[in-house]
């Protein structure tokens, strides 16, 4: 049976219009699948429905231009920001970096194994492209995003007739794409009950069939193949429907990485050198002597930890779902390792883990006024124990109760101390510097730091590997089971603790 299937990668701009690599010819993906690029042939001319998370409710624009070169398939097209209102918030989370990947939904029509797990694709029906957040091909993604001024375009490229009878035909391309994505989802929710592998339908099914269409009129051997009984056994001959939809719940952590400075290595440990002081130059008459001086240097070191897990999933359940349970598990190891990655960033021990930026000790403190409360004179202070350098490049990090509780500041001049952000996608200020929530930090009270506040990229993080997933279907193939082994190494420190200033709570 054919498989709808979804790859990823990309890069927009502001008013609409985006291009990216939706799929990356170099490697292969993070399941093993490489795609030749002779698989996208006949694609000249034609359009594409632009998706978000392949959600068919959510259609953004059209993706116009579609070419497949050297490194990879490229897609050029424009969110439809203008008319559609999610798209101008997919927009808004483009240019927030909070999206960054395409990904293209296709169904297969040729493909070989390879040596070492993951299939080459030789032939497929490509269907549409979609706005990611993580992409099943790291090599796919956004590659650059900018304003699309409509108003422009029409007068410089086509008269408005033009432009409606194009848009009538894409709109016509995303609806007869959309009923071939109903249709495969159709046909993958079909339960597997035909007999010897082969089209031919088995007798029970014949007779099933005909039982639903005429009911006792069908004849004698209908009777014969079903068995007539009340609902609790007659219910058995019923094929059981497998959903292709996962229900699950919000997984939150802390966004700290995209505010911390990242590196990659290839290392156990990275070892940064550091000057811990200054020269010592002197003023001087005309005939003394020079002094010399010498400045002071020490090293930081960050080892790279390890978060591993693993997950055993039936046969069954992976060979019923079509795919889509061993999609599921991937995305829940993703939210798992990231949550527990963003905790690590904050109160990690630097043992077996990051070590926090709130755990490391080199951190100064600034006394709040009270342990149960907290006031505008304590963001002041810390604010301005800050050089001018570091506090203009500040971020202020707090937990939801504390956001709560500053929201009703105000200044001796009676404004508010908070500052909502009116622009979607951008942070909310106090004292002109952005506000991230960061979900472990402590809440106000005795001997608490509620606050945290400076130039976040004093915090180093260094990613060894992406999560890497090894997939094992022999080790438990005689219980019918496949585990799926979870690792990612990454360490963590502060390197610069001049840079940030904690408000403690006495």
């Amino acid at each position: 049976m054919e498989r709808l299937e979804f790859k990823a990668a990309f890069t927009a701009d502001n008013a609409g219009a985006i291009e990216g690599v939706a799929w990356d010819f170099s490697s292969p993906d993070r399941v093993g699948d490489v795609i030749e690029p002779g698989a996208f042939s006949g694609l000249s001319g034609k359009t594409l429905p632009m998706l978000f998370a392949h959600d068919q409710g959510q259609v953004l624009g059209v993706f116009d231009s579609i070419s497949v070169e050297a490194d990879g398939l490229k897609v050029k097209g424009r969110l439809l920001i203008e008319t559609v209102e999610r798209a101008r918030e997919v927009r808004s989370m483009i240019t927030a970096g909070a999206v960054s990947g395409l990904s293209i939904g296709f169904m297969t029509r040729k493909a070989a194994p390879r040596k070492g797990g993951g299939r080459t694709i030789q032939s497929l029906d490509l269907l549409e492209t979609s706005i990611v957040a993580i992409p099943a091909h790291p090599g796919a993604r956004i590659t650059s995003h900018k304003e699309f001024d409509m108003t422009t375009a029409i007068a410089e490229t086509k008269t408005v007739d033009e432009l409606a009878i194009e848009l009538k035909a894409a709109n016509d391309n995303i609806v007869a794409v959309t009923k071939r994505l109903e249709t495969a989802e159709t046909t993958l929710a079909r339960p597997a009950i035909l007999k010897g592998g082969n089209d031919e339908p088995s007798e029970e099914r014949k007779a099933f069939d005909a039982y639903l269409r005429h009911g006792k009129e069908a004849g004698t051997d209908t009777l014969k193949t079903l068995t007539v009984s009340s609902d609790p056994a007659g219910g058995y001959l019923a094929p059981v429907e497998m959903s292709n939809e996962f229900i699950r719940n919000l997984v939150q952590f802390s966004p700290l990485r995209q505010y911390a400075s990242v590196r990659s290595t290839s290392s156990p440990s990275v070892i940064y050198p550091a000057r811990t002081s200054v020269t010592n130059a002197l003023w001087k008459g005309e005939t003394q002597a020079q002094t010399g001086s010498e400045p002071a240097f020490g090293q930081a070191e960050i080892p790279v930890c390890e978060l591993n897990t693993f997950v055993d999933i039936s046969n069954q359940l992976l060979a019923d779902s079509g795919g889509v349970a061993e999609a599921e598990v991937r995305m829940a190891l993703e939210e798992d390792f990231g949550q527990k990655e963003a905790a690590a960033f904050l109160t990690g021990n630097g043992v077996l883990q990051p070590k926090g930026l709130l755990v490391d000790t080199a951190i100064s403190t600034v006394a709040a006024a009270g342990s149960a409360a907290i006031t505008f004179d304590d963001f002041m202070n810390v604010f301005y124990s800050l050089p001018a350098a570091y506090r203009n490049a500040g971020t202020w990090g707090m937990n939801t109760n504390t956001l709560k509780a500053i929201s009703k500041l105000k200044d001796n001049n009676g404004q508010y101390l908070w500052q909502p952000s009116v622009t979607l996608g951008a942070p909310s200020t106090v004292l002109g510097r952005p506000v991230a929530e960061l979900l472990e930090m402590d809440d106000i009270g005795t001997g608490k730091v509620s606050v945290v506040f400076g130039d976040m990229s004093g915090y180093r993080i260094v990613d060894r590997i992406s999560m890497s997933i090894l997939v094992n279907p022999y080790l438990l193939a005689t219980n019918g089971i496949t585990r799926m082994h979870a690792t990612r190494r990454v360490g963590a420190g502060v390197l610069q603790p001049a840079k940030f200033k904690k408000l403690l709570h006495p």
